[in-house]
């Protein structure tokens, strides 16, 4: 008796890990959250927002570019 329980103990902690991962990684479970929020973080109707996002990306860009231009500048004059 005592070894059945034992196998049936070991069954349920070696499979209990393994159905969490197996639901966890199920898509449909989880898209409706997923796009609920991805839409209330990335509103698709804001041209406002858009505008700030493409202003802060090429505000970057022009950082990145000033960045590599000083260091080209430092490294030709070596």
């Amino acid at each position: 008796m005592g070894v059945k329980i034992e196998v049936f103990r070991m069954m349920v902690y070696m499979s209990f890990p393994v159905a969490m991962f197996w639901i966890s990684n199920q898509a449909e479970y989880f898209e409706e959250y997923v796009v609920k929020r991805k839409r209330e973080i990335f509103p698709a109707n804001e041209k406002s927002n858009r505008k700030e996002l493409e202003d802060f990306k090429q505000r970057m860009r022009e950082r990145r570019e000033q960045k590599m231009l000083k260091r080209m500048a430092m490294e030709s004059e070596e």
